[in-house]
């Protein structure tokens, strides 16, 4: 099916004076595009919609055998698009951004628990699972929050989803609250320059969940799990927990403590 993807998109980008003209009027990528020519590569359900819509076919048609994709272009001729999309200047810097953040980021996706100091309860440890992972030519990642408050009946789950961007050696992750949309927060890491990626710090900033929702800053640990996990079983481990509970590492207790040393100026990060 890939390889089919392949070859129809090459007939596709024929009827266009160049593969460069193609990427230029999709606003996409030459070299990302080029890997979804040679079949290394299959675009992201969104990518392939722009495509077909581009084209003006359909992205289930853009998987059928060779001869069967011909057959249909002969019977319904192909969009032919003069007019390049106008792209803002704003719009191209993000796609600038976007295209040297990816660089080297394959070795980060998996499974990681978070570890920082809680904004909305002061004193408690929260533990999230955070997954990253590629899709097309972009990373995106999602943190799920279990709140375990004593007196709750039951645990609360919060849903956070965003982006990933490697930029000069630093890991930068944004994302929102799914379910109300009145929450963002922004991580820093430090990368891992080892072959294994074991753990990652770093600082996160966001607004603390209780009633004042004052802006937080707070240092933060990523503990990497792996590419396969029992995810189930690894929300169950998640929640609010003492600094002195058995069940954390006390190298990660110690990395996420927020002290400052006398005659510092800033709030940093622990490498």
């Amino acid at each position: 099916m890939v390889e089919n993807l392949a070859s129809n998109l090459q007939l596709l980008c024929s009827y266009y004076k160049s593969v460069a003209d193609v990427c230029r009027r999709l606003n996409i990528n030459r070299a990302q595009f080029n890997r979804y020519l040679n079949s290394t590569t299959v675009p992201s359900n969104s990518t392939l919609r722009r495509i077909g819509e581009f084209f003006g076919v359909e992205p289930a048609e853009m998987m059928l055998s060779s001869a069967e994709f011909a057959q249909l272009v002969q019977s319904r001729p192909i969009r032919l698009n003069d007019d390049i999309t106008t792209v803002s200047p704003e719009q191209q810097q993000f796609n600038v951004l976007n295209e040297s953040g990816q660089h080297g980021l394959s070795k980060y996706c998996g499974y990681y628990f978070e570890y920082y100091f809680s904004m909305a309860c002061p004193g408690k440890i929260l533990r999230t699972l955070v997954h990253i992972e590629s899709q097309g030519d972009k990373t995106y990642y999602q943190r799920t929050e279990r709140l375990n408050p004593r007196n709750a009946k039951k645990s609360f789950h919060g849903i956070y989803r965003g982006v990933v961007q490697l930029l000069s050696d630093r890991l930068f992750l944004i994302d929102y609250e799914v379910q109300t949309h009145v929450e963002m927060t922004q991580t820093i890491l430090y990368p891992s320059f080892r072959n294994r990626v074991e753990r990652l710090t770093g600082l996160r900033l966001g607004v603390s969940g209780s009633g004042e929702r004052a802006p937080c800053c707070v240092r933060v640990v990523y503990e990497y799990l792996g590419k396969n996990i029992n995810k189930q079983r690894a929300v169950a481990q998640c929640g609010l927990y003492d600094i002195n509970d058995d069940e954390l590492d006390e190298d990660i207790c110690q990395s996420i403590t927020n002290d400052m040393n006398e005659g510092d100026w800033h709030f940093r990060a622990r490498f």
